[in-house]
């Protein structure tokens, strides 16, 4: 009888398409609800400073860095979208690895639709952020996010946990020993070096 942690091919790639569907439709519905509903580059408080709705259309990446080559953006989050499906489809049977690829994948795609669709035109679309949480930007108070944004960092910071407590993407688990040795292995060829 299989784990339950452990999944066969179809089942984990059901896990991610799901998940990414359901964090894409999230994303872009609450981006069609702030274009729809919200004043443009205008805070709204909805508790004070500690949350507040402000609309605005960022053409860079986090912080609004790098502006001027929005199309390389684009093409990082459609090699991040293929790694993660090609990913899934090869090796995830772990129904943890399934679900952070999935919210992770559904992220990314939300800002890939971004890009892609919106003005002023394909690669080079602005990502639209409306979430505002100051109080947690000390040295950016500018930072403005959206839904896929939060699935992405906080998915990310998952895949680290994952990768620290050695989950592997079949379910199995590294064994201390085994990271001692590739770390005594690693510190010996530099020594050779």
């Amino acid at each position: 009888m299989a784990s339950r942690t452990h999944l066969n091919g179809p089942a984990a790639g059901a896990i991610v398409a799901i998940l990414a569907a359901l964090v894409l439709a999230a994303d872009q519905f609450t981006k069609y609800l702030a274009l729809r509903d919200l004043p443009y580059q205008q805070a709204v408080p909805v508790l004070g400073d500690f949350f507040q709705l402000y609309l605005t259309k960022n053409p860079g990446a986090a912080f609004s860095l790098g502006t001027g080559v929005t199309w390389v953006f684009t093409l990082a989050l459609a090699a991040v979208a293929i790694a993660v499906v090609v990913l899934t489809a090869l090796r995830v049977r772990s129904r943890a690895w399934a679900i952070i690829l999935g919210l992770l994948l559904g992220g990314v795609l939300g800002n890939l639709t971004d890009r892609l669709l919106r003005e002023p035109g394909f690669l080079v679309g602005h990502v639209i952020d409306f979430i505002h949480t100051p109080w947690m930007w000390l040295w950016f108070p500018s930072a403005i996010y959206n839904v896929a944004d939060m699935f992405i960092v906080t998915m990310m910071i998952s895949v680290a946990v994952l990768v620290v407590i050695g989950i592997r993407f079949d379910g199995t688990r590294e064994r201390r020993v085994e990271r001692t040795d590739a770390a005594t292995d690693a510190a010996t060829t530099d020594a050779d070096a």
